[in-house]
């Protein structure tokens, strides 16, 4: 995993996504202060526009990634990829 440098804009709602809660929330002070004032991904309020966070993203994404839709980053922060076993060394039964 990389770690990836985020840069989350606000929406007209005042939203960004949050990793830490894994959820879409409003950036307000109490936002700012719970959540993002201890959070070790934590890396800046993007010029007053949104949150900065760092963390190892598994996704192939860009380096900054740049986040303008919070629902769309929520979502796709939903999908996992899983690495199976090769199934010629899997036994099933006894």
């Amino acid at each position: 995993m990389t770690l990836i440098h985020h840069i989350n804009y606000q929406n007209a709602d005042n939203e960004v996504y949050c990793c830490l809660r894994n959820k879409v929330v409003r950036l307000d002070d109490y936002q700012k202060n719970t959540f993002c004032g201890g959070c070790k991904m934590f890396a800046g309020f993007a010029g007053g526009k949104g949150v900065e966070c760092e963390w190892d993203d598994m996704r192939e994404v860009s380096n900054p990634l740049i986040v303008r839709d919070p629902v769309k980053e929520l979502f796709s922060n939903q999908v996992r990829k899983l690495e199976l076993d090769d199934p010629s060394t899997m036994l099933f039964g006894s």
